[in-house]
């Protein structure tokens, strides 16, 4: 399992993933889940990735390669706008669907997928995506601005209480780094390092990518800095006062 969100805020989008993909005694490894196209003054899409770590690979594998149309070979790098971009990643679900869908269920191994796609293209607005493994999709919006895939339930308590639409990118930086230290807290199957990614609306260029491990001096901070707070906000409440009777 992963955890990876995303938020799309008025001044751009702000994406984090981890990069555990197995999670035991005697076996853990990483791979990225955060993949980038970026084409400097014409465009920047990310594509964040959870499940079956074979099926997203051969799904990130076909979006950037090309899929054939009758226009010729069609790529993240060639989409005209963000809508189409969700919809070729949705049509590369689908392919590899029908190619291992049914080998996997010989092997009762579940076809188990879901995707983040945020960027923008010049000329087009700024969007953020989340995918199912049916390929079809949905948008964040303005009521709902953040969107999760993965292990996303220890996250979520933080987003539902804190994001909004007109937050600044820092504040929405601070906000998922909270998000993905509770989840890894909390789930095994989540670990270091993890991948940000911030765009500025209308770039058209990365403005930061990091990979944050362990000894990253700010990822302690919020960590220790959120645990503290946390346990000073629970000394301060009240006891229950019917419990004195």
């Amino acid at each position: 399992m992963t955890y990876c969100l995303g938020l799309d805020l008025q001044g751009g989008l702000v994406l984090l993933s981890d990069t555990r993909t197995n999670a035991g005694v005697d076996h853990v490894s990483t791979f990225s889940k955060m993949h980038v196209v970026e084409i400097p003054g014409e465009r920047v899409i990310a594509l964040l990735s959870a499940g079956n770590l074979a099926v997203t690979q051969a799904v990130v594998n076909l979006v950037n390669e090309g899929i054939e149309q009758t226009t010729g070979l069609e790529t993240l790098a060639s989409v005209p706008g963000m809508f189409r971009a969700a919809q070729l990643v949705g049509e590369a679900i689908r392919r590899v669907y029908v190619k291992d869908g049914e080998a996997m269920q010989a092997q009762n191994v579940a076809f188990d997928v879901s995707f983040l796609l945020g960027g923008q293209i010049k000329g087009r607005n700024l969007r953020l995506f989340q995918l199912y493994s049916a390929g079809n999709f949905i948008e964040a919006t303005p009521d709902t601005p953040y969107l999760q895939i993965g292990e996303h339930k220890y996250g979520k308590p933080i987003l539902d209480r804190v994001v909004r639409a007109d937050m600044a990118l820092e504040d929405g930086v601070k906000v998922v780094l909270i998000s993905m230290d509770s989840t890894l807290r909390s789930n095994l199957s989540v670990g270091l390092p993890i991948d940000l990614l911030v765009y500025r609306r209308d770039s058209l260029r990365v403005g930061l990518r990091r990979r944050l491990t362990e000894e990253d001096a700010y990822l302690r901070l919020v960590r220790d800095g959120w645990s503290s707070a946390l346990r000073e906000a629970y000394q301060r409440l009240p006891r229950p006062g019917w419990m004195e009777d």
